[in-house]
């Protein structure tokens, strides 16, 4: 059977498998994986497991004891599900987090009841990201399906905690050997980044916290202490007047997307000074002898941290020498350097092909403002052939009402199983 005669038996199988496919995502979405605290992983892993199982696939369920989060109450249990094929080749992996972030307030329907309206499916995790593995799911069952002796291997997982970091899910399995070769060639991971788009890769961040120190003193006698609070507002006025300029010039060759994460960004997350209110609301007459605050800086590939984290220390000393009461900590709290996927690799090279076939327009490349787990696959697992390609859309993720449209993730099935013909079969390496 020809590679182009077998995708079109696949597009088919897929596009009537489209009630299967609500059904198996509406099935996901009423399991609440809300993280934090970590609720009902066992479950989902669980349902997924005896799905593929089902299918011929060999499933194992990973427990990350001693992991980051990792509790008898919460326990970080993953999925990895594998079929082999009928001679030697390649392995494709498709990556999904099951882990969601808490529905928040704004909704107007259940936020885990699944609802479909208008060929879109709302819930938590609709986009961010079960459509996206049940997509995989469906792909790879259809090409098992039609295909029954394709060769190598094909690998789907359920991972935890992504949204926290990722260190109990993708981090602890890549210790382990489960991201890197021989055992895997190719790591697809659907997070919601557009049907037409392939995501190379992601900016790099950097957490701390810094912690301004000043003198306690009665607050009817400022001038006897010294406030933290102050000291804070003039290393934040020097960022306002003297980093942000420079980083609004900093652009990206990265293809970032929105475009204002093309350049150099820096958000505070949050800032505590001084004493809380007492439980009458009555505040305390004393001058603030601390003051913190949390930074999250977003830098380029073109950015060293080093670099980053120098920048914000310039500060902080010119800061020093102006205020000779001025005393600071600086705490790194987390970091991940900028991560990017070659445009010419056979994994992109494969989807950029899949979505021509079936989108009939050309891939766009892109990269993502915030992390993701390809940071693990790359850092740990050392391995380069990892991009993320799935159905939704990213300004969706973590929203009020949040939903997937259920033709996109007919049509991302359609992408991902071509792509799969194609890794496996090594057309990329001879086009």
């Amino acid at each position: 059977m020809s590679a182009g005669s077998l995708k079109d038996r696949l597009f088919e199988r897929i596009g009537n498998a489209r009630d299967d496919l609500v059904a198996l995502t509406r099935d996901l979405i009423r399991i609440p994986t809300v993280n934090p605290p970590g609720d009902a992983y066992t479950d989902a892993c669980e349902f997924i497991g005896r799905r593929l199982a089902s299918r011929g696939f060999a499933v194992e369920y990973l427990r990350a004891e001693g992991g980051v989060g990792d509790s008898d109450r919460y326990p970080r249990t993953n999925v990895v599900a594998r079929i082999e094929g009928k001679s030697p080749g390649a392995t494709v992996h498709f990556n999904s987090h099951i882990d969601v972030v808490t529905p928040g307030e704004g909704w107007t329907m259940d936020p885990f009841a699944a609802e479909i309206r208008d060929g879109k499916i709302y819930g938590r995790g609709t986009c961010d990201m079960k459509g996206g593995l049940a997509a995989s799911m469906i792909a790879a069952e259809a090409l098992i399906a039609d295909w029954p002796g394709f060769p190598g291997a094909i690998e789907i997982s359920g991972t935890v905690d992504e949204e926290t970091g990722g260190y109990a899910g993708v981090a602890w399995l890549a210790e382990r050997g489960y991201f890197s070769q021989p055992r895997v060639d190719y790591v697809i991971i659907p997070e919601p980044l557009h049907k037409d788009c392939v995501c190379l890769g992601h900016r790099g961040v950097w957490w701390a916290e810094i912690e301004v120190k000043g003198r306690i003193a009665h607050g009817s006698m400022p001038f006897l202490g010294t406030s933290a609070v102050r000291g804070m507002a003039a290393f934040l006025d020097k960022i306002e007047r003297e980093l942000y300029p420079r980083l609004n010039q900093r652009r990206t060759a990265m293809p970032v997307i929105p475009e204002g994460a093309r350049f150099s960004t820096l958000n505070f997350n949050s800032i505590h000074g001084g004493l809380a209110e007492g439980q009458d609301g009555f505040p305390a007459a004393l001058v603030a002898d601390s003051c913190r605050l949390v930074l999250d800086r977003r830098y380029l590939i073109e950015e060293s941290q080093a670099e980053v984290r120098q920048e914000i220390t310039d500060l902080l000393e010119a800061v020093s020498h102006e205020r000779p009461d001025f005393s600071y900590e600086m705490r790194d709290l987390w970091s991940v350097d900028p991560v990017m996927t070659d445009e010419e690799s056979p994994l992109v090279r494969a989807l950029d092909g899949g979505i021509e076939q079936v989108l009939g327009k050309p891939s766009r490349h892109i990269a993502s403002p915030g992390t993701y787990d390809q940071k693990h696959v790359r850092r740990i697992g050392h391995l380069k052939d990892c991009v993320a390609y799935g159905p939704g859309i990213l300004d969706l993720a973590h929203q009020p009402d949040e939903y997937i449209g259920i033709d996109d993730m007919v049509q991302s099935a359609q992408v991902m199983a071509a792509a799969t013909v194609d890794l496996l079969t090594g057309e990329t390496s001879n086009a």
